[in-house]
């Protein structure tokens, strides 16, 4: 991992509770396993963002590796096929990971149904009270709908920090069925009648081949006049292109944490247009929202080393259609 994320998922305090379960330098950060000397007694390493591929390559330097504990979300980045052939036990904190991702969420839909951005700004630009109502009709967070695409660890947060709202939740995800939608408080439906019913739709989709610009120019229109984008999941989902012109129209909303690329040319118009929220891929764990990354990877060390399985395991399989 990169050492700056070291320095703020294992403070002193951190790394002291670690010690009392593994032999650790917590000095030593490694981020070339090429040119890392005396590899061969590693057992379990603890990755994070910036983590190295564990290639065979990798992998035939290190000889008594049994196990990885990922302090971030996806392991896809460095896990291999080569990783599962030789069995190693693989657990993440994606689920602790998920945790903020899905408070911002949360904020930015009970904020664009409350028309928070619009009104802010058109406070600020007038400094004296407007007629709210006339100018947003039926603006306001009961009995709207939001559709939730995507049943993914975020996407079933959202859904229960989203339960104690008057909402119509709808949920679209082919690898769910309308007893285990209902089971999370939501109404199973296929995608684009989402799209067309909700006041909000929210992304929660795992960059797949098959999800690259699952919102794309057709499926933009179907967008009601004045509803809300979200997307705090990966920008593939989203194509630029088009979500730029239906914003630049001003007939939708879109609060936007992840882009294709990121970041956006400076002169892209998602930056300054009043009815679009623009943020640098703040969802995720930041500052001390770290810290509930390090006692997910404590407790799974722990359980390790006490020879019990991972609570938050990864398996291979799964991984062919979630992040």
């Amino acid at each position: 991992m990169a050492r700056r994320h070291r320095d703020a998922l294992f403070p002193p305090a951190v790394t002291r509770r670690l010690t009392t379960y593994v032999e650790i330098d917590p000095e030593r950060v490694v981020d070339d396993f090429a040119r890392e000397p005396a590899l061969d007694d590693v057992e379990l390493l603890i990755t994070s963002w910036g983590c190295p591929v564990l290639d065979e390559r990798a992998l035939a330097r290190m000889p008594a590796l049994k196990a990885v504990v990922h302090a971030a979300g996806s392991v896809k980045h460095h896990v291999t096929r080569e990783c599962w052939d030789r069995g190693l036990k693989v657990s993440s904190a994606a689920a602790a990971n998920a945790v903020p991702v899905a408070e911002y969420t949360v904020a930015a839909i009970l904020f664009a149904n409350k028309r928070v951005l619009d009104i802010g700004g058109l406070y600020r630009e007038h400094r004296a009270p407007l007629d709210w109502a006339r100018l947003y009709p039926g603006f306001g967070n009961y009995r709207r709908t939001v559709g939730v695409v995507g049943a993914s660890l975020v996407g079933r947060k959202v859904l229960e920090l989203l339960r104690p709202h008057d909402l119509d939740l709808l949920l679209a995800d082919p690898h769910v069925d309308t007893e285990r939608a209902a089971a999370l408080g939501a109404r199973h439906v296929e995608l684009d009648e989402l799209i067309g019913r909700s006041d909000v739709v929210t992304l929660h989709a795992p960059a797949l081949p098959e999800t690259r610009h699952l919102m794309d120019a057709r499926r933009l229109s179907l967008m009601r006049d004045g509803a809300t984008l979200v997307n705090t999941a990966r920008g593939s989902l989203v194509d630029t292109d088009a979500l730029t012109t239906e914003a630049v129209r001003g007939r939708i909303h879109a609060v936007i944490d992840v882009t294709e690329p990121e970041a956006l040319p400076a002169d892209s118009p998602l930056y300054s247009l009043p009815n679009v929220l623009l943020t640098p891929h703040i969802a995720g764990s930041l500052g001390g929202e770290l810290l509930r990354i390090s006692a997910d990877v404590l407790d799974e060390v722990e359980r390790y080393c006490s020879g019990a399985p991972f609570a938050h395991a990864v398996h291979e399989a799964a991984l062919a259609h979630s992040a």
